[in-house]
């Protein structure tokens, strides 16, 4: 089995004492290290596998390091090469670096030395590939932890989720789209005690099924069209931490059955690979959808289900908890930098009477729309978007409903007429920009006014 956990090193050298003592070097500082007798053996040894680093001599017969260097920068361009030179061959190995070689060290060496390069390259390497993980997260939409929620079944959710946290079972989240399951993900990872490895996240539904497996279990070079390199799949890059799967139910029962592997013996393969990969990860999925009605259509497996399902969580919809409306009102506003806003209280009536079929994700994108839009310190009606007015009108009507029944068509046309109205009179007759209010295109708007005598 292969351990990722302080880095697979790849020896190249034909001569055999200098091989065997950096073998016995660097396996004793940890590092799990396979040998290559020569670069040939090198390029079929990159060809099957990836690695960290590859440390390899310059000089070789047949193939040099020069060769090495060339196949590691088309398989796996992330991995770390360090050049050996005799002293005379400075400027080969000062040639190897311009080339894409991390570092080179001159023979005969001291054992300190070398064992401090390979410590600081790979701690370099780990730390850029964390620095890449932190931009991604850095995408998050609002804080979870920093919110107060009023509503019962969110508090609940919050003092649920420190306990579950500190287990290593395995977590599902579900709720609509929009209700931040990626943030409970998160909280769940960072109050674990696999808060200092990698969180890695992906949505399944955003990937074809071959590509998804390539993403959560890697690829070799030429495995399919379009694989021009060796790649770690987020298993491996997430070893001993954690990884979220969104969307869960769109992944294919083929895949569904490769996971299900992983679940029950920490072990899978590449794409194209021939060996086991042993891996210690938390799986944490979601899905918006019923996962139950998933399994009785045969779209989903059983079996693979009750592994996910240790511990489920269920955040309600916006819909469900309007009291927590205000306070996301005033979180986002600080959010983005307006703070000193405040909404009046008509505004934020019809916000708590909107059904916010976005959720969460949805209040937040009108509240940045209306601050960007707007420089009153309040916000009144005037700056709310027409889709919720036009939804607070149409339920004002609605509640008029009586045994005679209403003429809904007049009705829909009666407010459709009324907001053409308003926006020509907001844009002094300005029919591009009173489009862009009504977020219609030049011609639809021609249309409707035509429709309605409005000149």
């Amino acid at each position: 089995m292969e351990n990722l956990n302080k880095g697979k090193i790849l020896i190249v050298e034909d001569e055999k004492s200098m091989r065997e003592v950096l073998g016995i070097l660097l396996e004793g500082e940890g590092y799990d290290v396979a040998l290559a007798a020569g670069g040939i053996d090198g390029i079929s040894l990159l060809n099957k596998d990836i690695f960290d680093m590859v440390i390899t001599d310059l000089n070789m017969p047949k193939v040099n390091g020069f060769e090495i260097l060339k196949k590691v920068r088309e398989t796996s361009p992330d991995t770390l090469v360090i050049m050996i030179t005799a002293f005379g061959t400075t400027e080969s190995a000062i040639e190897a670096m311009q080339l894409g070689a991390y570092d080179y060290i001159h023979k005969p060496f001291k054992i300190d030395e070398i064992r401090l390069v390979v410590k600081k390259a790979l701690e370099k390497r780990r730390l850029r590939e964390e620095v890449s993980i932190l931009r991604e997260k850095i995408k998050t939409t609002y804080e979870f932890g920093n919110i107060f929620w009023k509503n019962p079944k969110m508090q609940e959710l919050l003092n649920i989720i420190p306990r579950i946290a500190q287990s290593n079972s395995n977590v599902i989240i579900t709720g609509e789209s929009g209700t931040g399951k990626e943030l409970v993900a998160t909280a769940v990872h960072n109050l674990s005690t696999r808060k200092g490895k990698k969180f890695v996240d992906i949505n399944c539904a955003a990937f074809p099924e071959g590509l998804l497996e390539s993403e959560l279990f890697g690829h070799m070079k030429g495995a399919f069209t379009g694989a021009a390199y060796n790649k770690q799949g987020l298993f491996e890059i997430a070893d001993g931490g954690s990884v979220f799967l969104d969307e869960i139910c769109e992944m294919s029962i083929n895949l569904q059955a490769k996971l299900l592997r992983v679940l029950e013996n920490s072990t899978f393969r590449r794409v194209g690979g021939t060996g086991d990969i042993k891996v210690d990860v938390r799986i944490i999925s979601a899905t918006n959808q019923d996962i139950k009605e998933e399994i009785s259509a045969g779209r989903f497996r059983e079996d693979l289900y009750y592994r996910l399902n240790v511990v489920p969580l269920h955040i309600p919809p916006l819909r469900e908890r309007k009291e927590d409306i205000p306070m996301l009102v005033e979180h986002f506003l600080k959010k983005f930098s307006f703070a000193e806003r405040t909404v009046s209280p008509r505004v934020m009536k019809l916000f708590m009477e909107y059904p916010w079929k976005g959720n969460v994700r949805e209040l937040e994108n009108v509240i940045e729309r209306i601050a960007l839009l707007t420089d009153k310190d309040e916000i009144t009606i005037e700056d709310v978007p027409h889709e919720i007015l036009m939804f607070s009108e149409g339920a004002e009507h609605a509640s008029d409903l009586t045994k005679e029944g209403v003429d809904l068509d007049s009705i829909i046309e009666g407010m459709e007429k009324k907001y053409l109205l308003n926006a020509l009179k907001s844009t002094d007759g300005n029919k591009t920009e009173a489009a862009r209010l009504l977020n219609l295109s030049f011609r639809s708007l021609r249309h409707r006014l035509s429709k309605y005598g409005i000149k």
